[in-house]
């Protein structure tokens, strides 16, 4: 029945107005906090004020209607009102109008009261869909950031609790094939016997969803994660009889587990989408995770097998040199006579030994090089040099090589004197070993030719297949080419020449043998060079084979030098702080030329380079460096601009700290 207060203090209005409204619940009062009160209490649908009323102030007391919710009449009688009172009512009913017309006003303003009703509720749902969506939204967001299990099926949760507001809620997850856990959220603290009836039903879930599970999930195996926001009161069995709805969390064949959530307040359609949609969300990338944590665990596995195998490749190499060298030495004692006079037979059989103790040392010091080479551990010893002397110290030890096969070894020396930062001694066992391949695959009587010159890295000529090398060179480099009119290599097996352990499917490789190791060696030293090596060549026509490294200058030079500070630094499981001083020329030379702030300790592995707009760059290395370090000196530089003040000049400090390849820049002062 709907509620009506009339608000008058006049019995003639009461009385027409009752009789107009018979069959509705009428309420009366003319006391300012009963009003008050009624409007508290008995939350009427409609009030109607008469103007004429004199116990009251109008005013005042549409202040107060206006904080309920309720249709405002007013009865204008022979008060005149203003329109500040007017503006406030919702329908109005003169003086002079009859009972049906009152009772007419009143219907339309009951009609207007259940059609904002109607509105305010379908406003809310409207807000409460929106807010649901942005929900969703955000969550998505959220799940597309990570990769780990425990953490999706957090925010997954959390959306749940926003959008849903669930009283309790269960989630069945595997933090590996054989370790189920159910994690249990709740508002309240749970019984140890609602508990015990989780765990049951959690289980015949899981035995329901999966025909042949995996594993037999049983309440002693079963791990329980409880996340409890109030531990005042308690839920028991009572919370089982609220509404729930159950999920299963999966993505295509693949299972993750399931959620179940409970409610006192009843669920809706909208809720089971929103929930249904939140499940769905996070199955792909719980997928992802899985995906993600399976290649962690065979990476894992492949570096513990590569470690045992570059352990192993070490130590049996180490102790087959000791044995070696000595069979070397009594070969050596036997073919210089001193063991007595040897028969022609006896110089034959011990020569043809001590030529396959050469080339299993060969062999042996190529497996200690390539496992050095992957553990980090190569020394370098790089210095400004020419490649000519090089070239012609190995063509002059390998002239008595190719003389046995009747072959001409051929190099011309360019003009330029050009020169390169390099180790020397490791540019000389990459040119031995292409040299002296091309002498083994080169039929008798064959030209083997050595050239060089100058090439500009946009300018190179290659096969696809080394582009990936290719395409990182930037900037001039010398180029090395040995050339040879061999049995050459099929193109479908260039990309295969630099693979450890290859050998090329010929006859003519089959015969001459060797570890396969000799071009992977060469290919890793120079990019320890910050060079590139590649290859071109015809079948039956002979190969090209190219090696590149930076023709020499102060930054080539300093970046060489830091290239190997940091892979010592990674082999020493030690740091590199890397500092850069960028400003004006007048500041950097002040710096420069000031006592103890940069000395000759922060200069011995350093660039000094003068910019075009006016200002100098130094960059320093420092080995064993850290954060304190770089402060310290930054302080020493701060402490010296502050006494120097310049006008108008800039001065920029940065600094990186970096282990284990990795780097993060830090701050800077102007």
């Amino acid at each position: 029945m709907t509620r009506i207060l009339l608000i008058s203090d006049l019995e003639d209005r009461e009385k027409l107005i009752k009789s107009a409204l018979k069959g509705k619940e009428l309420l009366t009062s003319c006391d300012e906090i009963n009003i008050e009160d009624v409007l508290k209490v008995e939350a009427p649908e409609i009030v109607i004020l008469d103007c004429d009323t004199k116990s009251i102030e109008i005013k005042s007391i549409i202040k107060t209607i206006k904080h309920y919710p309720v249709i405002l009449i007013l009865y204008t009688g022979d008060t005149p009102i203003g329109k500040d009172i007017t503006n406030q009512a919702n329908l109005i009913i003169t003086k002079d109008a009859d009972k049906n017309i009152i009772s007419a006003t009143v219907d339309a303003g009951i009609r207007t009261g259940a059609s904002l009703e109607k509105l305010a509720n379908s406003n809310q749902e409207l807000a409460r869909s929106l807010y649901q969506l942005n929900v969703l939204y955000n969550t998505s967001s959220q799940l597309a950031g990570s990769l780990d299990k425990d953490e999706l099926i957090k925010i997954m949760i959390e959306g749940i609790e926003k959008s849903l507001n669930f009283d309790l809620a269960c989630v069945l997850i595997f933090r590996s094939p054989r370790e189920p856990v159910l994690v249990i959220h709740s508002i309240d603290n749970i019984s140890d016997r609602l508990l015990e009836a989780l765990k049951l039903r959690a289980i015949l879930s899981y035995k329901s969803i999966i025909e042949d599970p995996p594993i037999d999930i049983k309440i002693g195996n079963l791990k329980i994660e409880k996340n409890i926001k109030h531990t005042i009161k308690e839920y028991d069995f009572s919370v089982l009889r609220y509404d729930s709805m159950f999920s299963k969390i999966s993505f295509n064949d693949d299972f993750f587990g399931f959620v179940e959530i409970y409610r006192s307040k009843p669920f809706n359609t909208e809720d089971a989408t929103c929930f249904q949609t939140l499940v769905r969300q996070v199955s792909l990338p719980l997928r992802s995770a899985s995906l993600y944590q399976e290649i962690r665990e065979t990476n894992r596995k492949l570096e513990k097998l590569e470690r045992l195998k570059s352990d192993f490749i070490s130590i049996v190499s180490h102790e087959l040199r000791t044995p070696l060298t000595a069979i070397k030495n009594a070969m050596d004692i036997i073919l210089s006579g001193k063991a007595g006079e040897l028969t022609e037979n006896i110089e034959k059989f011990v020569t043809m030994g001590k030529r396959n103790t050469v080339r299993l040392s060969g062999i042996i010091n190529d497996l200690l090089d390539i496992s050095k080479i992957e553990a980090g551990k190569m020394d370098f010893k790089f210095s400004l040099i020419n490649i000519n002397p090089v070239i012609e110290y190995v063509k002059s030890n390998l002239t008595e090589m190719a003389k046995e096969k009747n072959l001409e070894l051929k190099y011309t020396p360019i003009d330029e004197d050009i020169e390169i930062f390099a180790d020397s001694n490791r540019l000389e066992q990459v040119l031995t070993n292409l040299v002296s391949n091309a002498i083994k695959f080169t039929p008798e009587a064959g030209i083997i030719e050595i050239s060089t010159k100058v090439i500009n890295a946009r300018d190179i000529q290659y096969d696809n297949c080394f582009e990936e090398e290719i395409k990182k060179l930037k900037g001039n480099y010398l180029q090395v080419c040995v050339e040879d009119k061999g049995i050459g290599i099929e193109r479908k097996d260039l990309n295969h020449v630099f693979d450890k352990f290859a050998q090329i499917e010929n006859p003519l490789s089959r015969k001459v043998g060797g570890s396969g190791l000799g071009l992977p060696i060469a290919k890793q030293l120079m990019e320890a060079h910050n060079g590139a090596i590649w290859c071109d060549s015809e079948i039956s026509k002979g190969s090209r084979f190219y090696f590149v490294i930076p023709v020499a200058n102060d930054r080539s030079n300093f970046e060489m030098i830091k290239k190997q500070m940091i892979i010592k630094a990674k082999s020493n499981a030690s740091t590199l702080a890397v500092i850069n001083i960028k400003g004006d020329n007048e500041i950097i030379e002040y710096l420069l030329n000031s006592e103890n702030i940069i000395n000759k300790v922060y200069l011995q592995n350093a660039l000094i380079e003068k910019l075009k707009d006016n200002t100098t760059s130094i960059t320093m290395l420092m080995p064993e460096g850290d954060k304190p370090s770089a402060e310290f000196l930054k302080k020493k530089i701060y402490t010296a601009l502050e006494e120097y003040k310049p006008e108008r000049n800039k001065c920029d400090i940065m600094y990186s700290y970096e282990i284990e390849g990795d780097s993060h820049e830090k701050n800077s002062h102007s």
